[in-house]
């Protein structure tokens, strides 16, 4: 194995992080979790880090700062096999829905090996379930990459067995750049890019959207750009992280306002978008699978228990 394990918490019935050291003496972490009520035989998810730290900075998130560079292919294929090695000796996950999600340090688009990554999983392990998910805010310049990511879903993954998301968070492209400060494509080219992407019996491409009090929210503006043909929105939390916590950040989306939650859904769904509210267990605020990088908790709870 690439990695040393470090550390390990969280708990067997909901989620559980695992920190890693890599070569050069940094740390990672990923995470399995399940997400209730479905059963671990019958979804599974993965969350695997690609970078080492991330270099963007967003302000909902603890993974910027500290950044170190990309993961090689070798280390990003290490922590799916730990996982799967962990709960299946022999290599074969018979779980039919085994989502890898490529978002827990790092975003995917910056990384080149995550093309290599794409490439070797389905013949890494057997996998008969397996489902990636690309998470991504659409950095500027990475337009090769992102055209051979297209090459590699329609060769491997074609008939539903990819997920790809652009993380927006504001309509407004000027918010965009506080809740994304780095310079992106812009919502046009993302749609352009998107609508060549999709095909015939592909999942629709998500857009992520964890609003925050005060930025725009306005689905007259997706509209004209992105069908709801090819395109479903996703309305997410703005979790309780060290950096959203230190920039102020409070979340349109609240867990415990079902009301207000709906109506944000129901702007969006009666433009004729298929919309996800997708709000974890409020358990994995405590755990840290959900709400940050644990290895940031480490660091400021340095005596925090090893479970």
């Amino acid at each position: 194995m690439t990695l040393e394990m470090v550390y390990t918490t969280g708990n067997d019935d909901l989620a559980r992080v695992f920190v890693a050291r890599t070569a050069d003496g940094s740390l990672i972490e990923f995470v399995e979790s399940i997400q209730p009520p479905y059963r671990r035989e019958e979804k599974w998810v993965l969350i695997v880090s690609t970078l080492k730290g991330c270099p963007v900075g967003c302000p909902i998130c603890d993974a910027g700062g500290n950044y170190r560079g990309t993961l090689t292919s070798e280390e990003i294929l290490a922590q799916v096999e730990y996982l799967v090695h962990r709960r299946y000796q022999d290599g074969r996950c018979p779980v039919p829905k085994l989502k890898i999600q490529f978002a827990r340090m790092g975003d995917p688009a910056l990384n080149d090996h995550m093309l290599t990554v794409l490439r070797k999983l389905p013949g890494r392990l057997d996998l008969p379930g397996l489902l990636p998910c690309f998470s991504t805010v659409a950095p500027f310049g990475r337009n090769d990459f992102m055209e051979e990511l297209a090459k590699i879903k329609h060769e491997l993954y074609g008939g539903g067995r990819f997920q790809m998301q652009f993380s927006i968070h504001s309509t407004d492209e000027a918010a965009r750049r506080t809740l994304v400060p780095i310079k992106t494509w812009d919502l046009k080219k993302m749609a352009s890019f998107g609508d060549r992407f999709f095909e015939e019996g592909d999942r629709k491409i998500t857009l992520n959207f964890a609003p925050a009090v005060g930025f725009e929210l306005e689905p007259q503006v997706i509209a004209p750009l992105f069908s709801p043909k090819r395109f479903a929105i996703k309305l997410t939390p703005i979790n309780p992280t060290f950096a959203s916590q230190r920039n102020g950040l409070t979340g349109l989306i609240d867990p415990a306002d079902e009301d207000l939650n709906r109506s944000s859904a129901e702007r969006f769904e009666r433009l004729g978008y298929d919309t996800i509210m997708s709000i974890g267990e409020l358990d994995e605020n405590e755990i840290g699978s959900n709400c940050g990088m644990y290895v940031t908790r480490m660091e400021q709870r340095p005596a925090a228990a090893n479970e």
